[in-house]
């Protein structure tokens, strides 16, 4: 029972997604309240008309109060979470206590950020950004609704089963061997055959990456590239991971159809064969003595499952998508910046992305320090911060004058609309003969921000044909043809290296009575855990009983948990769970690996941003607040869960998680490029 939904201040639904039960239950409810099924109104209306009363609602009490609620319980037990971005007003329901408050208000910012990373500065526009939202096609609009769902469901699947999306970090493939081949051969074979052909429509390639499922094995980036930001990068994954889906459950239901209806293999020892006799005939003996074994490494049966599974690969073309990413220039920093992603299907669960830049980027960044600077102005004068003889009191404006002179000089004859608004704007601001009240202006600023908005959306978001500009489909196969080539003797090992990154028995020797730990850099944005699959043909150590899940569902309630006393601005949690002893610690160290002294950290109110890099990077915002106090210090920062057998005595588990901490802090040393 969930669901999620945005709407206008009008009561008007720009995007909903549900689950089958609540899709049944709004049905159930409007098909009882009307005699003939026929006249049962469509879903889209139907959930209208079921939300109304809550928009307009919330509507009134902004109007009036300038505030609304935030969160309630329905009589009917039904968990509401509700956040107001802009003109935007975002709801989730969850119906079955699956959710609580900071999954769905989690669940909205996630939406939220894929929406930004899709639509870029148009989300500056509130009336822009619902006609993206719900355009006027309705194929167009059924699209775009479809991506957004569909995202949320591959969102939703990977927060359940994996662990980087659990605590929102990236996982690495350990194995540096083919981690360094496979970097090797993105930069010389891939980004420099791309970047110099003729065939690349004057894109070039600034990111390159290799996928195993959702653990990222090589990482590439050009000479003039920005640094990707870890946020950016685990948004692409999940992108990728939506344009090629992984079905652990379906696995699941392979494996025990395959173990009912199989026998284990048997092997025989062999005595001495005769020289000149044939191996037809040895395999054929069976010794009366000989000892009988049974091979069942679930390791080496997913590599020789795989290889049927693995022949066939997408054959679909590649589709390319626009992708909004914050960019740091030598010229400033420019969030949004428009690349073009392309994803490639290598074979199922390995991919290839590629992130491009586009030729007309350089707008974008006009755009966005124009768009700042208006933005800026906007607040002012809706604050009333500045009246009367504006020109003079803001030293913003002779910037603002002398930049958007020089851009609607390079755009000449084109954008009429645009260059009436600044000629509108720049008359009431610096004209000495027409006065304008601060109304006038605060209309004819938002009008300009309106038309480089719609500037914007039609430079990066409106492509002839409805198809964006993109590199060859030749050029896309050979691509792909060179990566095949290299990896295809790796394939099977790397898919089964993924179900078994870390193992915990590499662990027990140093660290006995260890059940399992999460380390994480939130520095560089990568972790590292042992492996925890609890479904599918290769398990994790635990297997796949109910020990496996119970440790699975613990170590989900221990992070929740340790997010709900970080935002409170707790750094170190101890808890005895039963027969287990559980621990989490965030600290801070400076470049050279030594710890700095605990400060406290501010605390957060239950309707802010969730603690996480997808639902607002909520630790890079922590870094910038600790280096304050280190200025001359480069600010790391670190988080360490464990869990212990309960009979490890209290002092012997916190000297662990130190030692354990050590060892883990030079692998993630390791730099991606």
């Amino acid at each position: 029972m969930k669901c999620l939904l945005i709407a206008s201040e009008s009561a008007e639904v720009l995007f909903y997604w549900t689950d089958p039960e609540f899709h049944h239950s709004v049905y159930e409810k409007f098909r009882f309240s009307t005699a003939d099924d026929d006249q049962v109104p469509a879903f889209e209306d139907a959930v209208n008309t079921l939300f109304a009363p809550i928009i307009i609602s919330c509507s009134n009490l902004i109007e009036k109060l300038g505030d609304t609620y935030t969160s309630f319980t329905s009589e009917n037990n039904h968990l509401y979470i509700l956040h107001q971005f802009g003109d935007c007003l975002y709801i989730a329901v969850n119906g079955d206590n699956e959710e609580n408050e900071d999954d769905l208000r989690r669940k909205i910012y996630v939406l939220k950020r894929l929406i930004e990373i899709h639509f870029g500065l148009v989300t500056l526009d509130s009336a822009i950004m619902k006609r993206e939202l719900r355009p006027s096609d309705t194929d167009r609009r059924r699209q775009i609704w479809k991506m957004f769902q569909s995202l949320l469901v591959t969102y939703s699947r990977l927060r359940e089963f994996d662990q980087s999306f659990l605590v929102e970090a990236v996982e690495r493939l350990i194995q540096p061997q083919i981690c360094e081949n496979c970097i090797e051969l993105l930069e010389r074979q891939v980004v420099q055959q791309v970047n110099a052909s003729a065939e690349g429509a004057g894109e070039e390639i600034v990111h390159a990456f290799i996928l195993v499922h959702t653990k990222l094995l090589a990482f590439y980036s050009s000479r003039n590239a920005s640094l990707l930001k870890p946020s950016d990068l685990l948004t692409l994954i999940l992108i990728a991971q939506d344009l090629y889906p992984y079905d652990c459950t379906a696995e699941e239901v392979t494996a025990q159809e395959v173990q009912s209806t199989s026998q284990p293999e048997v092997f025989y020892t062999p005595s001495s064969t005769p020289l000149g006799s044939s191996r037809a005939g040895a395999s054929r003996r069976e010794p009366k003595n000989s000892f009988v074994f049974t091979f069942t490494d679930p390791d080496i049966q997913v590599a020789e499952d795989s290889l049927q599974s693995l022949e066939c690969s997408s054959t679909l073309p590649v589709i390319p998508r626009r992708i909004f990413l914050d960019t740091m220039l030598k010229e400033g920093f420019c969030p949004m910046m428009p690349h073009t992603m392309y994803c490639m299907s290598l074979w199922p669960g390995i991919s290839l992305v590629l992130l491009t830049k586009i030729p007309s980027s350089t707008f974008a960044l006009s755009m966005y320090q124009l768009l700042d600077i208006f933005s800026v102005l906007e607040k002012k004068l809706s604050e009333g911060t500045d009246q009367g003889h504006f020109s003079r009191s803001n030293p913003s404006l002779p910037e603002l004058k002398q930049k958007m002179d020089k851009f609607t000089k390079m755009l000449g004859d084109r954008e009429t609309q645009l260059q009436d608004a600044w000629l509108d704007f720049r008359n009431r601001i610096f004209s000495r003969s027409e006065t304008s009240s601060s109304m006038e202006i605060l209309q004819a600023c938002r009008n300009m921000k309106h038309q480089l908005c719609v500037f914007y959306r039609q430079c990066f978001l409106c492509f002839p044909g409805g198809r964006i500009p993109h590199i060859s489909q030749r050029l896309q196969d050979r691509v792909l043809k060179i990566v095949q080539d290299k990896l295809v003797d790796w394939k099977e090992f790397l898919l089964t290296k993924c179900k078994r990154n870390v193992t915990l028995v590499s662990y027990l020797e140093d660290f006995p009575g260890l059940v399992h730990f999460i380390y994480v850099d939130r520095t560089v944005g990568q972790m590292i855990a042992p492996s925890l699959n609890t479904v599918g043909k290769s398990p994790s150590e635990l297997g796949q009983g109910p020990l496996a899940r119970f440790i699975k569902n613990k170590v989900w309630s221990i992070i929740g948990l340790s997010r709900h006393y970080l935002q409170k601005g707790y750094t170190t949690l101890t808890l005895r769970d039963g027969d287990y002893y559980c621990c989490y610690f965030l600290w801070f160290e400076n470049e050279l690996g030594y710890k700095l002294e605990v400060m406290e950290l501010p605390y957060l109110p239950s309707e802010s941003a969730p603690i996480g890099m997808l639902a607002g990077d909520y630790y890079r915002k922590l870094l910038r607040y600790y280096a304050k106090s280190h200025p001359s210090e480069m600010v790391k920062c670190y988080e360490l869960l464990t869990i212990h057998l309960g009979v490890i005595p209290t002092d012997s588990i916190i000297q662990q998680a130190c030692e354990l901490a050590r060892k883990l802090w030079e692998p993630t040393r390791i730099p991606l490029l």
